[in-house]
Order: C-alpha cells, then sequence, then structure tokens
C-alpha cells in the first residue's frame, strides 16, 4: 500500500493564488490557536468540552452538508468508512487534550499536541513501510527533551495543576491527532472535491468516542451549563472546529507538505502568547525553553528547519 497522494502546488501557480492557499493555513492555525483559551474561559468540565466541541459543530455544519450532498452528491462508502476510522482518532484525541488543558495549562497542552507531526512518518512505516526520514530520527532527541522540560520536571513554578499528568495527556492526544491527520490522508485518495461530508462524518463519530471516553477524565453532564459557557463553547465548536478546518483542508491538499507544517508551527506560538495575554498563565523559563525545543524539532522533522546545507546550484 502507498499513502494518497498530496497535491502542490504547481510551478505555473500565480503568486497571489499561493498567497491565498498560505493565508487560508494561517487563519486556520489561527482558530486552533484560540481553542485552548476557549476552553478554558467556557470552564466546563473536560468531557462535556470535549463531547460539545463536536455535537455543536455537528449542527453548525448542518445545513453546509446538504447543499454539499445535493452538489457533488452523497459521500462513497470508501471514503466513509475513512472518514469513521478518522472521527474515533479525533474524539479520543480531544478527550485527552481537553484534560490536558486543566493539568498543564492552555498554551503548553497546544504545544504538546504539535508532536502529531511526526506521528505520520511513524504510521506510514508500521502501515505502508515506508522509511523514517533521517530528519525524523534527527529531531527524536529535541522533541523527547522539550517534552520533559514542558511536563514541568525541574520547575517549581510551572503552570498548571499536574504538569506531569497533562504532559501525558497531551502526547496520548497528538498520537490520537496524529493518526487522524494520517486516516483522512489515507481516505481522501487525492479526490478534493468534497470537504463538509468527510469532516461532517469524523466530527459525528468524534462526539461519540468522545462521549464512550469521557469516564476516564471525569463525567460527561450538559446541566449546570451557565449562558457565558455556551457562547464561548459555540465559538470553539465553530472556530476551532468546523472553520479551522475547512481552511486547513482547502489549502493543505495543494500546498507541499512541508509547506503546510511549517505554516502550523504559529499555531502553538500564537496559543502561548494568548494564553499568557488571557489567561495570565506565564510558563516557567523551563517551561518556555521545553516549548522552544518541541518547536524546533518539530520543524526539522517536517524539513522547515534543514540539518544539512542545500547543495549550490550549478
Amino acid at each position: 500500500m502507498t499513502p494518497a497522494p498530496v497535491t502542490s502546488v504547481s510551478p505555473a501557480t500565480t503568486d497571489s493564488s499561493r498567497a491565498r492557499l498560505y493565508g487560508s493555513v494561517m487563519v486556520g492555525a489561527a482558530c486552533l490557536s484560540v481553542s485552548a483559551v476557549l476552553v478554558k474561559l467556557a470552564g466546563v468540565d473536560a468531557p462535556t468540552t470535549a463531547f460539545l466541541r463536536c455535537a455543536l459543530a455537528v449542527v453548525a455544519m448542518s445545513p453546509f452538508v446538504v447543499w454539499e450532498r445535493r452538489r457533488h452528491g452523497p459521500l462513497s462508502t470508501h471514503a466513509g468508512l475513512w472518514s469513521v476510522a478518522a472521527g474515533v482518532a479525533l474524539g479520543m484525541d480531544y478527550a485527552a487534550w481537553t484534560a490536558s488543558i486543566y493539568d498543564v495549562g492552555a498554551g503548553i497542552s497546544t504545544v504538546l499536541i504539535n508532536v502529531q507531526v511526526i506521528v505520520l512518518p511513524a504510521l506510514a512505516l508500521i502501515v505502508d513501510r515506508e522509511a523514517i526520514p533521517r530528519r525524523f530520527l534527527a529531531a527524536t532527541p529535541l522533541l523527547l527533551g522539550g517534552v520533559v522540560l514542558v511536563g514541568g520536571i525541574g520547575s517549581h513554578h510551572a503552570v498548571g495543576d499536574n504538569p506531569v499528568r497533562g504532559t501525558v495527556l497531551g502526547l496520548l492526544a497528538g498520537i490520537g491527532y496524529g493518526s487522524y491527520l494520517y486516516l483522512t490522508r489515507r481516505g481522501s485518495r487525492g479526490k478534493h472535491t468534497m470537504l463538509l461530508q468527510p469532516l461532517f462524518v469524523s466530527t459525528t463519530v468524534a462526539a461519540v468516542t468522545a462521549a464512550a471516553v469521557s469516564p476516564a477524565t471525569g463525567s460527561l453532564s450538559l446541566t449546570h451549563i451557565s449562558p457565558q459557557a455556551w457562547f464561548y463553547l459555540v465559538l470553539l465548536a465553530v472556530l476551532g472546529q468546523v472553520v479551522a478546518w475547512l481552511f486547513i483542508h482547502h489549502a493543505s491538499v495543494r500546498l507541499p507538505p512541508t509547506t503546510t507544517a511549517g505554516l502550523l508551527l504559529t499555531q502553538p506560538v500564537l496559543a502561548l502568547v494568548l494564553s499568557a495575554a488571557v489567561l495570565d498563565e506565564f510558563p516557567s523559563a523551563l517551561q518556555w525553553c521545553g516549548a522552544a525545543v518541541v518547536l524546533i524539532g518539530v520543524a526539522i522533522a517536517n524539513r522547515v528547519v534543514r540539518t544539512t546545507p542545500r547543495p549550490a546550484a550549478n
């Protein structure tokens, strides 16, 4: 088996078209970066937040999905099954990640989940027998060291109630997130006419999955949610789920994967800044260093930062 092809920008693509694609990924990354802050502002328990993020997004997408189905036809059985599998991974990701926000802080949890990009080469090796690139191996020590620092090891003023548990949950979320991206990529098979229906199926299954695993991180309850909390939860569903992924999926299938990865590195940086500005969450110096190391490792793993010099042109 070979991975689904990824369409890159053609040489004939105009600068304005390329700029629009770059802008699309950046808008999606910005929407994702506010997700952790919205979770903390809502103040609803983690299992309920993970479930409602998806359930409310399903409601918001429904009329647009009907429109896409009428225009392009229904989703194929093959694509639907891949979307279901992706939804299971996404639901587990949200369940773990939302809990990690309360344990390790909004900004740090967003940095941790960004290690999902190195899950893709690992899955390609295990499932598709693709060799792991040397850049992946070069980045591994940086990522492991950065994760240890982000987890608050050696810090006396780490953000969050339980930084070690939050780090573990953040890494588990990253694995689920990377699996979601891998399954979505395999299910697309290079066909990009439909965006809403696959996302709708994955989000629906993610809501069910988040509810099913909720006892592991708490109890799911839809009562005693204030109007203000509902407002933030709706924003989370619309911005952090629907808008973010429509923008990212639209552009990522038309850009080289390394370009998309580089642009998405703005997400954890923005999340750290927003969590400090809005929530007064200021990580310790070692946690800031760990976050920087994780970002550098992710960049190397995706060839955003090169470990060897570029050959000189003839």
